[in-house]
């Protein structure tokens, strides 16, 4: 759920250094550009071993993902999402729909 959360918080972070305009806040874009694509791997790599396991014990992961929300009570998450992150990072149609609902 957190390194997810850091594909949603990457733009917007991007966004502000871009608003300060300075060489070194642009050069911090670029890295974050790099960052953001090393935690699209981490993310999908997660979703990866998430949907093995919810498949070895017959669950569906989406369902499964709302009862480990709702037993460990996990914060909720509000947009802005980086959909197309989380698209390249393996997020199904379904997942997104469950997090803007």
């Amino acid at each position: 759920m957190l390194e997810a959360r850091g594909l949603d918080a990457t733009p917007i972070i991007q966004e502000k250094l871009r608003r300060v305009g300075t060489p070194d806040a642009l050069r911090a874009v670029e890295i974050l550009d790099i960052i953001l694509a090393d935690e699209i791997g981490h993310v999908a790599i997660g979703n990866h071993w998430y949907r093995w396991l919810c498949e070895r014990e017959g669950l569906d992961p989406v369902a499964h993902y709302r009862t480990l929300v709702e037993r460990y009570e996990a914060p909720r998450l509000y947009p802005p999402f980086n959909e197309a992150a989380r698209k390249r990072a393996g997020f199904s149609d379904e997942e997104l729909a469950w997090l803007l609902g």
